[in-house]
């Protein structure tokens, strides 16, 4: 006992001895600038955190408020709870809080705008093609990507910031990090999948935070499994028309946010479907360990968050975003006005891919939207409607071909597509189908300039295209065999 004593005194001495020779070496290495009271700062630092981290035998425990607060966030029974009600809640005010600015930009830059810059084509004399080309196809799809994409991601970014400025996201990744791990892929996986709720391409560049080259890799190509705002409309829209409205008006709500958080969850499903077989494929490996300190909560900084978001997410992504979408609203409009014999070219498609879109479940309209949609999912809704007034020849809906527009009221919208010939089964496979298909133009620049690679590009586009493919037609031929 005594020699054990001894032996603690001895270590005491020698740890003393070395804080007072550090402390030295410090003031040495500071010269006369040093005072005592940052010798007294060191010790008083080193005090705070040993009366956190160590309970004297005889001493009670102090109240910690990180330490309660993280036994709540990261417990087993309350931790993912927790964390899908926020994100639903995030989620919820995004949507909603995007409902009345995009309906203003939307009135601006569509009612207001396209009519007077049409005008000012036809005072300078511009050719009707011209006209059409620039006004009603370049300039609607531009406006569109602005109205839809512009307010979800100017409250989705500061919101999801101020969740990372506070300590709240790497308590997230700490709860994913065993089903990712289980997966092959790492636990930071889930805070690019987060991100990718807001937009995949600015969930592809958060994959940064990976060390990882092939779990980072794994994280880029499982990314597009994220409901990006450009899809939420859509999903929102389709759910309320066709299953919303099956249930009592009292209800329609609820199942219409049920429908939609169902595909959502379906896409972690497949984010992690798809990680687990890259894992152990053509990305093969073990998941590599993952340590995380847990920073300590702190108050968000709000201006350098508005800036972060506002600034560095949001207006690099919608400025690409509006980039490629230009040329599709070119597209939209020439397919749709250059005819060959009596009938469009985009006539021609639908009617010539409306077999096989019918085999999955779908349609030719969905089929042409979706290629001609690459650059921006925003204009999907848009050109779905207009190409459907096109194909089907409804008069008094629209404003001409080519010309994108959207309906005040959904009861307007399902009136024109069950005029197309929509059911329950198109419905929900347009669901899954903008779930599961190829990124936006954007998201496939972003992974190509992060990744160098086009085979991995391709890749990235390739799997969820497939595998929407064959999911449809799985669902197709169940639900004809069952309600047919």
């Amino acid at each position: 006992m005594k020699n054990r004593l001894k032996k603690e005194q001895r270590t005491t001495t020698a740890g003393k001895e070395s804080i007072l020779s550090s402390a030295n070496t410090l003031r040495w290495e500071i010269g006369e600038h040093v005072h005592d009271s940052l010798i007294e700062s060191i010790y008083a630092d080193a005090n705070q955190i040993a009366s956190r981290a160590v309970t004297l035998p005889d001493g009670k425990p102090r109240f910690d408020f990180d330490k309660k607060l993280d036994s709540l966030i990261t417990s087993r029974w309350f931790g993912f709870p927790l964390m899908f009600l926020l994100l639903a809640f995030v989620f919820w005010l995004t949507v909603e809080g995007a409902n009345i600015p995009s309906a203003l930009i939307a009135s601006l830059l569509v009612d207001t705008m396209h009519p007077w810059l049409r005008s000012v084509f036809v005072l300078i004399g511009s050719p009707w093609w011209l006209t059409g080309v620039l006004a009603d196809g370049v300039w609607l799809a531009m406006a569109w990507v602005v109205s839809v994409m512009l307010p979800p991601m100017a409250i989705f970014f500061p919101l999801f910031t101020l969740l990372e400025d506070f300590g709240y996201l790497p308590r997230v990744a700490f709860n994913m990090d065993s089903l990712f791990r289980r997966a092959g892929a790492h636990g930071k996986q889930s805070l690019s999948m987060t991100m990718g709720f807001g937009c995949n391409a600015a969930g592809v560049v958060a994959t940064r935070i990976i060390d990882s080259p092939r779990e980072r890799l794994i994280a880029i190509i499982t990314n597009n499994f994220s409901l990006c705002n450009g899809r939420w409309p859509t999903q929102i829209l389709i759910a309320s028309i066709f299953f919303g409205a099956l249930a009592p008006p009292a209800l329609a709500g609820f199942i219409t946010a049920g429908a939609v958080v169902g595909v959502a969850t379906l896409g972690i499903f497949f984010t992690l479907v798809v990680s687990w077989g890259l894992s152990r494929t053509l990305l093969k490996g073990e998941a590599s360990s993952f340590s995380l300190e847990l920073p300590p909560y702190r108050p968000p900084q709000l201006w350098q968050t508005l800036y972060t978001s506002l600034i560095d997410r949001t207006a690099i992504v919608l400025w690409r975003a509006i980039v490629f979408a230009a040329p599709a609203g070119a597209v939209i409009w020439l397919v749709s006005n250059i005819h060959v014999g009596t009938m469009s070219i985009a006539e021609h498609f639908i009617n010539f891919s409306n077999p096989f879109g019918m085999l999955l479940g779908l349609n030719g309209v969905i089929i042409i939207a979706y290629i001609i949609a690459i650059p921006a999912n925003e204009i999907v809704i848009p050109t779905v409607l207009m190409m459907t007034v096109l194909s089907t020849k409804l008069s008094g809906i629209g404003n001409g071909a080519g010309v994108m527009f959207e309906l005040n009221e959904a009861t307007a919208v399902a009136d024109v597509l069950r005029a197309g010939g929509w059911t329950v089964l198109t419905g929900l496979n347009l669901m899954l189908f903008s779930l599961l298909h190829n990124p936006c133009s954007t998201t496939i620049y972003t992974i190509y300039k992060e990744t160098k690679s086009v085979k991995w590009t391709a890749l990235a586009t390739v799997i969820p295209t497939i595998m929407g493919i064959v999911i449809c037609f799985l669902v197709a031929q169940i639900y004809r065999l069952l309600f047919v």
